[in-house]
């Protein structure tokens, strides 16, 4: 009985610890930066913006004509097709023929599927680019993102990475407002904390990253035969001594899945990519730095919590149903609801701004605190099953599921 109940306060009491760590750590991180010196931007050094695509019609000409309005002069375009299936390839020559005048556009065709860490390869061989931006087809690039990505690299030589902001924009569906809760209010709040308390971050976003040229070289690129290759060039920076930082001010506009299906899928392609960068990282929770160890070890952890916290659910409900018997502390589960909408407005008052967010975005919050979090336990339990059961699992593109509306199109195009 005493393991039992072992097991209940730490369902119950590590998202509260967790919670309180990422605000404490968000909280510092902010006034830290207010104070932070970057080095100044002088337009000489030539970036070269990395954009794969895969079946993108519907969304690379928005993303080419956010490019064509940053802040910043000095940039090539490498747009790399990844064999799509409509008329990407054609769109990339229309886009290429009708910015000549404003910005060069390499076009990099190739002829298998082979996914977008070949595609950024491939993009990245014929890049001049002293800095690299890696950005995903269907986003849009915040005008200012250049300009922030090359004060960030240029003020620390040792700094290999620097992960952008990523921020929903599809907000029309009760799915999309939830995803923008969880970048505004998590996804965000956790990288934060991170810089400040471990000085480094878990893993840059794929969807928004900058690169030091001789950082890429030194690490040989992407690798190809795993499932999420920010996670695993993060890492890869780490062991050749590279820093990996967060720049907040360095934002992209993206779409998220609308269907549960899809987003359940999504996640759990994260989760694994996480079990993944633990497995071929092992020898570094011994042998690493503190820092390093901590964000290995939190990645267990919750993984571990993860599994526990399904398994408790489906007795919570075998005894709802079969014995009536109902197992929840009430003190315990209001003080995990507070610190959950403390940290969601911790988010919102950094984000509101930039963010373009609207208070009845915060509405959503106890919906997110009891759907979403359960969509996020279901994809790390499928990751777990996928990652035994099926290791060697890599992987194409395929379409995407993404909502597209005018509703977009007006607010952030």
């Amino acid at each position: 009985m005493w393991f039992l109940n072992i097991i209940n306060d730490f369902i119950i009491g590590y998202p509260i610890v967790v919670s309180a760590i990422w605000i404490v750590g968000a909280i510092f991180e902010s006034i830290y930066r207010r104070s932070e010196k970057f080095a100044k931007v002088s337009g000489d050094d030539l970036v070269s913006i990395l954009v794969p695509a895969h079946n993108e019609k519907d969304t690379l000409e928005d993303a080419i004509k956010a490019i064509s309005k940053v802040d910043y002069s000095n940039f090539e375009v490498i747009l790399v097709d990844d064999k799509s299936s409509d008329n990407t390839l054609e769109l990339m020559y229309k886009l290429q023929k009708e910015y000549a005048d404003q910005f060069k556009i390499k076009i990099v065709p190739i002829e298998h599927n082979q996914g977008k860490a070949n595609a950024m390869n491939e993009g990245f061989a014929v890049s001049e680019g002293k800095y690299i931006l890696g950005m995903d087809a269907d986003s849009l690039l915040d005008k200012n993102s250049v300009k922030e990505l090359l004060k960030t690299l240029k003020s620390n030589d040792k700094l290999g990475a620097v992960a952008g902001k990523p921020v929903v924009r599809n907000r029309t569906t009760v799915l999309g407002r939830l995803q923008l809760l969880e970048y505004i209010g998590v996804i965000d709040i956790i990288k934060k904390a991170q810089s400040f308390l471990y000085g480094r971050i878990n893993t840059v976003s794929g969807v928004i990253v900058g690169f030091r040229r001789e950082a890429l070289e030194d690490v040989g690129g992407w690798h190809t035969d795993v499932i999420t290759e920010d996670i695993d060039i993060t890492w890869r920076l780490y062991r050749k001594g590279w820093q990996v930082s967060y720049q907040p001010t360095m934002i992209c506009w993206i779409l998220v899945p609308e269907k549960t299906k899809n987003l359940i899928k999504q996640r759990r392609r994260w989760a694994r990519g996480g079990m993944e960068v633990i497995a071929k990282n092992h020898d570094l929770l011994l042998h690493s730095t503190i820092t390093q160890k901590a964000l290995l070890y939190e990645t267990i952890i919750s993984s571990i919590w993860a599994v526990l916290t399904a398994l408790s659910t489906i007795s919570y409900f075998f005894n709802l149903f079969l014995i009536h018997e109902i197992q929840l502390d009430g003190d315990v589960l209001l003080i995990l609801i507070l610190v959950s909408i403390f940290q969601f407005c911790i988010g919102f008052y950094g984000s509101h701004e930039s963010a373009l967010l609207d208070f009845v975005d915060l509405l959503l919050i106890p919906a997110y605190i009891v759907y979403y979090w359960m969509i996020n336990l279901v994809s790390c339990i499928l990751a777990l099953v996928s990652f035994f059961l099926d290791p060697d699992n890599v992987g194409t593109w395929s379409s995407p599921d993404r909502g597209l509306n005018n509703y977009e199109k007006k607010k952030f195009g």
